[in-house]
């Protein structure tokens, strides 16, 4: 699929939903993916990617933004506290604040450098035990915790579990969201995006349906 059926197809969800149109922000992951594929998308003038890995996105993208300009790249993986600093310089947002030490470790930080990146709390909507994220009952006192320390926090984020109706999740960030103020919403993947534009998504993360399927790793 091309990026302008993606993009096309994002339009008409938002129509349908009643939204704005354009108000949808395209993420495209390009985690794992050749940097041929990722100059394809730039080259068609793309300029919001989506990484993973501080280590990967470090490693690419300071070539790229030396070529194209106005490039935001948001980190949207499990972010390691010792990680964060780097996080900070390379990213224009963080999808995946998850706990009270991040949070501190990136005020901290934040103060030093005098900047921050939007941060979207990661909400952990399925109450999966292997996957990152504040439960839900966690999550309004998490949120004012961040805010307290003056922390930019823009919204949401949540991935559903695979085998479950992603709309339920979607709808449930979105009530979280609301109750505490927050205008962002990080939610949608590839195979759900539209229910997400649905339900209220500022930010949809999509990856194999632009680029294909990701190359494998290796080491």
């Amino acid at each position: 699929m091309s990026l302008q059926e993606i993009q096309d197809r994002i339009e008409a969800a938002e129509r349908k939903a009643g939204r704005t149109v354009g108000e949808t922000r395209l993420i495209a992951v390009s985690k794992v993916q050749p940097n041929a594929r990722v100059q394809a998308i730039l080259d068609q003038g793309h300029r919001i990617f989506g990484e993973n890995r501080v280590q990967e996105a470090a490693g690419k993208w300071p070539a790229f933004r030396e070529r194209y300009d106005n490039i935001a790249l948001h980190l949207i993986g499990p972010l390691q506290t010792n990680k964060a600093r780097q996080a900070m310089e390379l990213a224009e947002a963080i999808h995946t604040l998850d706990r009270p030490k991040l949070a501190k470790t990136i005020a901290r930080l934040a103060q030093e450098m005098g900047t921050c990146p939007e941060l979207f709390i990661q909400v952990n909507t399925g109450e999966e035990p292997q996957k990152a994220g504040v439960l839900p009952a966690d999550a309004d006192g998490f949120i004012k915790e961040a805010q307290a320390m003056d922390l930019p926090v823009r919204g949401l984020m949540c991935i559903p579990p695979v085998e479950e109706e992603p709309s339920l999740h979607f709808a449930l960030l979105a009530k979280i969201a609301a109750r505490n103020g927050l205008s962002g919403l990080s939610m949608g993947m590839s195979g759900d995006f539209e229910r997400a534009v649905a339900l209220g998504a500022t930010h949809v993360r999509v990856g194999s349906a632009i680029f294909g399927a990701r190359a494998p790793q290796t080491g």
